[in-house]
């Protein structure tokens, strides 16, 4: 079976990787196309997968992306007519199942943003739709998302892609000295994002001389800002850096919100969110369940007092061992769909 999947931002690249190793190995086939956007298109060169942009990020602002989402349908449905595509998959992105609904594709859905109004048109479109057990309900219902469609898979997606990473990523680290403290800036471009931005340069600047910082930045505007003479001291890589090595170094991860701080927590590894705007039910659990902290007012006293903490972390098993469960039924639904269409 040929299988489409659409990449609108970084996160989504690592979410299908082992599914489409997987499905691979047994013979399935892919189209991939991609948005260029943030780091997605590099990430998607180091895996050697071979795939076509289709348009570039959206300019922040409802009226832009409204305008931009038309745009980009008609050019999907133009390169996928061709294509004699079994059926879609996406996560997060907004356009694959309105394009997969034109060309008459059978689509699977997922997201675990319920503050992205994408995932309007996105549940009307799909044929499946699949949510986190942390996704609010209410949430979903509100955005169209039918109870006959929609089920749920255990633990946070995350899990979906680094359960296999669990043991071996506790094994690196207790060879090693974590020295480095990680910090990732706020997605500024993105829709849902309504927050400051780069509210972290005093804390930055009032770290940088006590503590080994690595600044992993989403885009070339927060690149060239962070590399700026005031930051000097401060590691600011212009490349993707590798998800093992940061996790064998990291001291201590510091997110403005997204998947990266969720994917740190998961490892087990201390974790600050300092995201600025409301919450999505995913983070709120690993807030009330230990994995993680949310600090949205930062400072350098709360660095030292998280680094020094003494008691352990709440153990990260439960997580991993849901995120094996969430990765086979998203392979048998992806099988699935085909078969009961």
């Amino acid at each position: 079976m040929k299988i489409w999947i659409d990449f609108i931002n970084t996160p989504q690249v690592s979410f299908f990787e082992l599914l489409i190793e997987s499905l691979t190995s047994k013979g399935h086939t892919f189209i991939l196309t991609c948005r260029d956007s943030s780091n997605t298109v590099q990430i998607l060169k180091q895996k050697n997968w071979d795939f076509t942009i289709i348009g570039t990020k959206a300019e922040k602002g409802i009226l832009n992306k409204l305008i931009a989402y038309p745009y980009r349908i008609n050019k999907l449905v133009r390169f996928l007519k061709d294509k004699n595509i079994d059926f879609a998959a996406g996560q997060s992105s907004f356009y694959l199942p309105l394009t997969a609904k034109i060309l008459g594709i059978p689509s699977i859905y997922t997201n675990d943003n319920e503050h992205a109004l994408g995932n309007i048109p996105a549940f009307l479109f799909a044929d499946k739709i699949i949510l986190p057990e942390n996704y609010p309900i209410k949430n979903a219902r509100r955005q169209g998302a039918s109870p006959r469609k929609t089920s749920f898979y255990p633990g946070i997606k995350e899990g979906i892609y680094l359960w296999q990473k669990g043991k071996i990523i506790s094994s690196l680290r207790l060879k090693s000295i974590p020295k480095t403290i990680f910090i990732r800036p706020e997605p500024q471009t993105a829709q849902y994002y309504h927050g400051k931005t780069n509210f972290l340069d005093s804390l930055l600047l009032e770290l940088k001389n006590h503590y080994e910082i690595t600044l992993l930045v989403r885009e070339k505007s927060q690149y060239d800002h962070y590399t700026q003479p005031q930051f000097e001291g401060i590691s600011v890589p212009d490349k993707t850096q590798d998800f093992d090595i940061i996790a064998k170094d990291c001291l201590l991860f510091v997110g403005a919100g997204g998947s990266m701080t969720r994917e740190m927590a998961l490892m087990g590894i201390p974790t600050i969110s300092v995201y600025q705007g409301a919450l999505l039910g995913v983070d709120k659990y690993l807030i009330a369940n230990g994995y993680m902290t949310h600090l949205p007012e930062l400072n350098s006293l709360d660095i030292k007092f998280k680094i020094n903490e003494n008691k352990d972390l709440t153990s990260s098993d439960l997580l991993i061992e849901k995120g094996e469960m969430a990765y086979y039924l998203f392979e048998k639904s992806l099988i699935g769909l085909n078969e009961n269409d």
